[in-house]
């Protein structure tokens, strides 16, 4: 009797594991594939940077190139990981937009969003852990951290000669051509790569907009990119700097900038592309 209760009891907690594990399976994708693409894309930004100083390295393990395929990669290896069980976004903007002109469930969007938030900061994190002593090095000892030394290759801050103006005109012109090449590759009437090939094909959009367009702000795009990276930094020493930075650069320009450009791109690529009838823009 006493082996059937126990049988029984783990038979239960097995199936309350499966369930719960299935029912934050989505979410989870996204963090996972948000982390793996911030883990790519700042840990490129540390070797390249933190290596220019010659006490860190004695020549320099990387160039402007080398971003751009670090952040290219990750992408690619984000989606890869996350599209076949949450779609992946990685992306906030992404997710907004699409649950705008895609029919995406509203009732997912906080889950996704929150999940990509958390997989940025701790995809920061873990970079953070990988390159801190490098960063000790290049802020000149340990629990110095300055946004100009190296709080700036975790976060994105924009380049001083720009106006707020074209900050902002930066993040929505990429972002804008970013979620066109996404809603290009999966139109289904418009030759899309096949299925498999929808990282690779994410891969040559993000290389081409850094390589092109990422000088000015460091083509975030992406709020998750953005805020999890930087309340991370806030977390570990570089104070509130981080989110006063140019009149709350963060959220004027990171999240409003990369969600408006989106929306504008989408709509764009509606009006003038796309015929499915899932787009607000051919149901009306």
């Amino acid at each position: 009797m006493v082996k059937i209760q126990v049988k029984n009891s783990r038979l239960f907690m097995s199936f309350l594991f499966t369930l719960s594990r299935y029912a934050i399976r989505e979410p989870a994708a996204e963090f996972l594939g948000t982390m793996i693409f911030v883990v790519f894309g700042t840990g490129v930004n540390c070797q390249v940077f933190l290596s220019m100083n010659s006490n860190v390295e004695s020549v320099p393990r990387g160039d402007f190139l080398s971003l751009n395929f670090g952040w290219a990669a990750g992408v690619a290896l984000g989606v890869w990981i996350a599209g076949g069980i949450s779609g992946g976004h990685i992306n906030p903007a992404v997710t907004f937009t699409l649950a705008v002109f895609r029919g995406f469930p509203w009732k997912k969007v906080p889950f996704y969003i929150f999940a990509q938030l958390l997989g940025g900061f701790c995809g920061a994190g873990i970079v953070y852990a990988n390159y801190f002593h490098a960063i000790d090095i290049v802020e000149g000892g340990p629990g110095i951290r300055t946004i100009s030394g190296s709080g700036d290759l975790l976060a994105t801050y924009a380049a001083s000669f720009l106006t707020p103006v074209s900050c902002f005109f930066s993040e929505f012109l990429g972002s804008a051509i970013l979620i066109i090449g996404v809603l290009c590759i999966t139109d289904k009437k418009n030759g899309p790569p096949p299925q498999g090939l929808v990282p690779l094909a994410l891969f040559i959009v993000v290389l081409g907009i850094g390589a092109s367009l990422g000088m000015n702000t460091s083509y975030s795009l992406n709020p998750a990119r953005d805020l999890g990276p930087r309340f991370f930094t806030a977390a570990v020493g570089y104070g509130t700097a981080v989110f006063t930075y140019r009149d709350h650069y963060w959220l004027w320009c990171i999240v409003l900038g990369p969600v408006t450009g989106m929306l504008c791109g989408a709509f764009v690529y509606d009006m003038l592309i796309f015929e499915g009838s899932e787009s607000i823009i051919n149901k009306a």
